[in-house]
């Protein structure tokens, strides 16, 4: 049997990429974002909501260059 007072295991930056996405689309099981609120840390969360952000506001101006020119 685990202890319970064993801390979960920390997060990757992959993970929070993913929770990062899944928050961008808005859909997100409950039990999930348990998961990642307990694994990830709020550095990992920022760094990557800045890059998924830089990402999304490059890829919209992308397809905006497309379908314009």
């Amino acid at each position: 049997m685990k202890d319970s007072s064993e801390k979960p295991a920390k997060g990757t930056f992959l993970q929070a990429m993913k929770a990062v996405a899944w928050a961008f689309f808005g859909v997100r099981k409950h039990t999930d974002h348990d998961h990642d609120a307990a694994t990830l840390a709020m550095g990992q969360v920022i760094i990557a909501g800045i890059i998924g952000a830089a990402l999304f506001v490059v890829g919209v101006l992308l397809l905006v260059k497309f379908v314009t020119s």
